[in-house]
């Protein structure tokens, strides 16, 4: 018998066995090559510490609305416990169908068979990589970009292809044809998420038509991540209460995907809902990705997303509403403050600004903004290197918690200069 176990350094597989070359974690070397969420990295510095102002992830301060959380409850009372269908309840899934007509008026409705039901919208888009992607693929997505949606990708062993915004003057902008350039023939698919975590560019609806009729030529996925469709302050972007898009122009058979979630729009950030609209084809494969991930969304959690997509434009509303006068005001204590590059951004929850003097390494930067100032925000490069020397701010939070927040940083800098 092989005594491989007790030396020092040996390389095992499962069964105890001596496996020579081989990584001695035993994990694929792609996994611990991806670094960890850097946002996570400046939270968890924070942690345990009751005077820290909390402004790093994306979600607000409001408590998920009474009406909702009352359905919620109404199912657990009736004993909705249960394993469901993997694609969701049936009427949610209309709901959803419904709910996708009446915002964008498709020429082609969309119909319950191109709905899929999901625990979160991440998961929606994990879903979604896990049917397209085979190892190699070619990927490009617009960045920089909430860190997940790089990562998934690459947990695929896809090559991971970024295309840049421009910034000028806090304002960020696409190259559409470095956006065409970069999907060439052959590539899988092209992701987009706009309204975009973290700079809040939305893309302008004749760049939509343009990449669609582009990505039909070459037979391209184009994955839409719809997260913050209904979060969008610019008139001359809104359209019928939502960001630019083309799901109106979708045949029922285009290789077309919106990914969505309850989060933002209906304050559901930890009920973990979220949906697709797809092909047909390709819903009737995800059902069985989704049985082989979670089997199905909790069932009451699903009573709560049909009330919400059915009732909740009036929490739609006011929660735009809320967050324009949110952006409005922090944007104008963080203009005040000298050496400070903001600009208001035209959808999303936050503002991705620049700080002079701090543009090195924004993850130190976070880092010292909580230990020396009890301020928490994200860095900027957690969104990729295109983020560097930029933070983050999510400003879905009251009045008072922003102002509080723009004094702090106000004195950490005055202190800073001063030193």
């Amino acid at each position: 018998m092989s005594r491989a176990s007790e030396r020092p350094g040996a390389r095992l597989n499962f069964k105890g066995k001596e496996r020579a070359g081989h990584n001695p974690s035993m994990i694929r070397p792609l996994i611990e090559s991806l670094p960890a969420s850097r946002i996570r990295e400046v939270a968890n510095a924070g942690i345990g510490r009751a005077d820290v102002l909390k402004f790093w992830f994306g979600e607000g301060d409001q408590v998920t609305p009474a009406f909702i959380r009352e359905a919620a409850k109404a199912a657990l009372d009736a004993g909705q416990t249960f394993y469901n269908h993997n694609l969701g309840i049936e009427e949610l899934r209309a709901a959803l169908a419904a709910y996708a007509n009446r915002l964008h008026a498709p020429a082609r409705p969309v119909t319950v068979d191109r709905i899929a039901v999901t625990s979160a919208g991440v998961h929606a888009l994990s879903l979604i990589d896990q049917t397209l992607i085979d190892p190699g693929d070619r990927v490009a997505i617009v960045t920089p970009v909430w860190p997940n949606l790089t990562a998934m990708p690459r947990i695929m062993s896809a090559d991971v292809v970024r295309v840049p915004l421009a910034c000028h003057a806090g304002r960020w902008s696409l190259d559409l044809q470095r956006l065409l350039d970069a999907a060439t023939p052959g590539t899988r698919m092209v992701l987009v998420n706009a309204p975009n975590n973290p700079t809040g560019w939305t893309m302008p609806r004749a760049d939509w038509v343009a990449l669609l009729a582009h990505c039909r030529r070459h037979g391209i996925w184009l994955v839409s991540d719809d997260a913050y469709e209904r979060i969008v302050f610019d008139p001359a972007l809104t359209a019928n209460g939502h960001a630019p898009s083309v799901l109106d122009l979708v045949e029922a058979d285009d290789r077309y995907i919106s990914a969505n979630t309850f989060s933002k729009s209906w304050t559901m950030t930890g009920w973990r809902l979220g949906w697709m609209v797809a092909p047909r084809a390709f819903i009737a494969q995800v059902g069985k990705v989704i049985e082989f991930n979670t089997s199905c969304a909790p069932p009451f959690v699903q009573q709560a997303g049909i009330v919400a997509v059915r009732d909740g434009e009036p929490l739609v509303a006011d929660t735009v509403a809320r967050l324009r006068a949110s952006r409005d005001l922090l944007v104008r204590e963080l203009a005040a403050l000298p050496g400070v590059e903001v600009a208001p951004p035209p959808g999303a929850m936050y503002l991705f600004f620049k700080v002079a003097g701090f543009s090195g390494d924004s993850l130190a930067f976070a880092k010292r903004l909580v230990a020396e100032a009890g301020l928490g925000i994200a860095p900027g490069v957690a969104f990729g290197p295109e983020g560097e020397g930029y933070l983050r701010w999510c400003f879905a939070a009251s009045d008072a918690l922003l102002l509080q927040g723009a004094e702090r940083l106000c004195t950490f800098l005055k202190s800073a200069q001063a030193a």
